[in-house]
């Protein structure tokens, strides 16, 4: 893990304390996750950008019908036959 260093003004120093205090976990715990949720979000911006880019082909298209069909058979009426 590599430490970085982060200036902030006095009224995000308090409210960090403030949820850190709140949540249970102390200040770099609370600038981690803060860090990496929003690199998530970020990441997943680009991914809707990028689908809105190039959409997918109909062939791949397709398969999104596959998740309608269900379950292939309907098995609960063997739910005795194990015994």
């Amino acid at each position: 893990m590599t430490m970085i260093s982060v200036r902030l003004g006095d009224t995000e120093i308090s409210d960090l304390d403030a949820w850190a205090i709140r949540l249970g976990v102390d200040r770099s715990e609370l600038l981690r996750t803060a860090i990496r949720r929003h690199l998530v979000r970020l990441a997943a911006e680009g991914e809707a950008v990028a689908w809105s880019e190039q959409p997918l082909s109909a062939a791949e298209a397709s398969l999104a019908d596959v998740a309608d069909w269900g379950p292939a058979e309907d098995w609960k009426d063997w739910a005795d036959a194990a015994g």
